[in-house]
């Protein structure tokens, strides 16, 4: 699903909870829910063209530097969630993502998220300004003229 209105884009993915993700009480623990932000981010790459190989490909990496989610309601063995990624604009040298957490079958608020990831080159050292292709990766998707 693509959609891009009032300067953000968002993508979903569905995905089943599995017994190696929870713990003695069968809740999803905590250190699942940056795995499924990771599928998230690897889904909204791919559908918007965004893949971190074609980050590096231009000279790149975009390490996260900043991981934060929250609890609402517990996800449970079996459930079957889907997560929203939606993108976030900014005119600093960044990449931002909230995140959804959804129980499909109820659409109960689960869990939500943010993330944020900056430019390195490949010598490792901090990009202080929006790389080229990541400017022309706007363009492309209408969020700046």
């Amino acid at each position: 699903m693509l959609i891009h209105t009032n300067k953000t884009l968002k993508a979903s993915k569905c995905f089943d909870i599995r017994f190696s993700e929870v713990d003695s009480m069968r809740v999803v623990w905590h250190g699942s829910y940056p795995l499924y932000f990771e599928d998230a981010r690897e889904e909204f790459g791919r559908q918007y063209k965004l893949e971190y190989l074609r980050i590096a490909e231009f000279g790149y990496f975009a390490p996260l530097v900043d991981l934060r989610f929250q609890y609402h309601k517990p996800l449970v063995y079996g459930m079957h969630p889907r997560i929203d990624i939606i993108y976030r604009l900014t005119e600093a040298a960044k990449i931002l993502f909230d995140y959804e957490i959804y129980d499909n079958d109820t659409g109960e608020l689960m869990a939500t998220g943010r993330s944020v990831q900056v430019f390195m080159d490949k010598d490792y050292q901090l990009v202080w300004t929006n790389p080229d292709f990541y400017e022309e990766w706007k363009r492309m998707w209408k969020l700046i003229d």
